[in-house]
């Protein structure tokens, strides 16, 4: 143990103040309530593993990380700005609790048992991080080291997930019939994978079923593995390497996190370390110690964190700027990108022929793909777990707006022949993809605003009508609802260019329109 307290010590709570709880009056009733009173001990264990999550963190960031960098900001009220160097590059002073996205968004991974992958040049702390991230699930220091995966050009399956015993080999009289020594690491809770893009392409197909479909297979042998958060590191996330990674197994990572250089303002704290031969791993306080029981229901209270309608809507307006591709689908539903990058045609020759739309206001023009399902998902869910983090009631649109470039960095690649890139004004969005991403989100919203679509939205005042049921509906509604979808198709393409929020737009209403007619069919066929 060290002879300085200091690396042991924990924030006190709360780090997140909030107002006293209001006490209220007993009343006799409430001895009648039953199994009624649990969820306020249930909001009670939530408040406690918020709170503890947040003392990890502040512990991590304060001791344990050399990492000053507050790059996710919040404000409550005016932040002061400065405008820096020739760039004139904006230094904000956040007026409110900041974080710091290299120790955050590994955090909130383990809160909601996802993949991060840590990159950065050698020597930043990307392993040192991961291990730490494996101690707080509360697995030894040596046990989280010796399971750790190392990436070598050697690496085979066998070295990555196990072998068949010998004397199986020589006396089994089948397949089935032999046993597999498999790598203890595979039953972690934290999974680490250090330098993932030198491993072998095949190994890394073995890599990839692990970390998808949570089993493992050797000669026919299964291992299901328990559910886990995994970190990855690697020198770059161009995806380069001793070997290139496959396509699939990177679309596998849910987060990407920069590890930022070292300010040696802070030389002293590595001075300090090196004269008491201190490890942060090592010496990680007790209190902040996730077990197995808390990491679940951790995990289960992100989750049911509400994400309101209000928020989710600005999500999905988002997610619909980037899949239009109008010249590369004769059928409507196929005009997407995804569609031209299929067709192997050169991307150069189908952008040429989108020559209808304003091509620096359309956002869309920036990327050469869209938002998958897979990318939505993790967005919520790392939404949720921010505002969690927060202590928050909901998730907020600033939660979703502080994530959404670390969850869709390798995700949305940009077309750097855009328009938008060439203006010199936009020069860094080229290298700086978290900014970029975040700029896009503003724009989106922005957009959103101007077209008033909180309050002017007919195409989902119907989609909610849609959603209340049909039970009950007669011909005439029926109809009635049908002609109304086909004015309002009607009104939206008349005189308009395609956008992607209309071209989502019309398939939701091409979407309702089958509903009811399905609906009349059935009316029809009815005795």
């Amino acid at each position: 143990m060290t002879r300085f307290p200091f690396f042991q010590r924990v924030s006190a709570a709360p780090t997140t103040p909030r107002p006293a709880p209001v006490s209220r009056n007993f009343d006799i009733a409430e001895l009648y309530d039953g199994p009624l009173a649990l969820p306020a001990a249930a909001e009670e264990g939530q408040s406690r593993l918020d709170e503890k999550l947040r003392q990890a963190y502040f512990w991590i960031v304060n001791t344990a990380i050399i990492s000053p960098h507050y790059d996710i900001e919040y404000d409550d009220g005016p932040a002061p700005q400065f405008q820096v160097g020739d760039s004139k590059r904006l230094l904000t002073l956040p007026s409110a609790q900041s974080y710091s996205s290299y120790v955050l968004l590994p955090l909130l991974a383990f809160a909601t048992r996802s993949k991060c992958l840590f990159v950065g040049g050698p020597g930043r702390g990307k392993t040192a991080s991961a291990i730490l991230m494996g101690v707080l699930a509360g697995s030894p220091v040596r046990e989280v080291r010796r399971a750790m995966q190392h990436g070598h050009p050697q690496m085979t399956i066998a070295d990555l997930l196990g072998n068949p015993l010998p004397a199986d080999l020589v006396s089994a009289q089948s397949v089935d019939a032999i046993r597999i020594a498999w790598r203890p690491w595979l039953g972690m809770r934290v999974k680490i994978v250090d330098e993932y893009n030198r491993i072998p392409t095949r190994t890394q197909s073995a890599l990839l079923t692990v970390m998808g479909d949570n089993y493992a297979e050797v000669l026919g042998q299964i291992y299901e593995c328990p559910s886990a958060a995994w970190y990855l590191t690697a020198n770059d996330d161009a995806g380069g390497g001793t070997y290139q990674v496959i396509e699939a197994l990177r679309d596998r990572i849910d987060v990407v996190v920069q590890a930022l250089s070292f300010n040696p303002r802070f030389l002293d704290e590595l001075i300090l370390r090196i004269e008491e031969n201190v490890r942060p791993e090592e010496v990680v306080p007790r209190e902040i110690l996730f077990d197995e029981t808390e990491v679940d229901q951790l995990v289960a209270a992100v989750r049911a964190m509400p994400l309101l309608p209000e928020v989710r809507h600005r999500i999905e307006f988002f997610a619909s700027q980037f899949e239009l591709m109008e010249p590369a689908g004769a059928t409507f539903e196929y005009m997407s990108k995804d569609t031209a990058r299929l067709s192997g045609v050169d991307w150069a020759q189908v952008t040429a022929a989108d020559g209808g739309r304003d091509r620096l206001k359309d956002i869309g023009t920036q990327t050469l793909n869209g938002v998958s399902v897979r990318n939505l998902m993790t967005l919520v869910s790392f939404s949720k777990a921010m505002a969690f983090f927060r202590g928050a009631d909901a998730v907020g649109l600033e939660d979703v707006r502080q994530v959404l470039p670390f969850v869709l960095r390798d995700k949305l690649h940009p077309d750097r022949d855009a328009p938008f890139f060439g203006l010199p004004e936009n020069a860094a969005y080229r290298t700086d993809a978290i900014a970029w991403l975040r700029h896009l989100f503003d724009l989106s919203c922005e957009e959103y605003d101007r077209l008033d679509l909180d309050r002017n939205d007919p195409v989902r005042d119907l989609a909610q009508q849609f959603a209340a049921g049909l039970d009950g509906l007669g011909e005439r509604e029926v109809r009635t609802r049908l002609t109304q979808i086909e004015r309002l198709i009607e009104e939206r393409v008349s005189g308009r260019k395609l956008y992607g929020p209309l071209y989502d737009e019309l398939l939701h209403l091409k979407y309702l329109h089958q509903r009811y007619t399905n609906y009349l069919a059935w009316l029809g066929s009815r005795p």
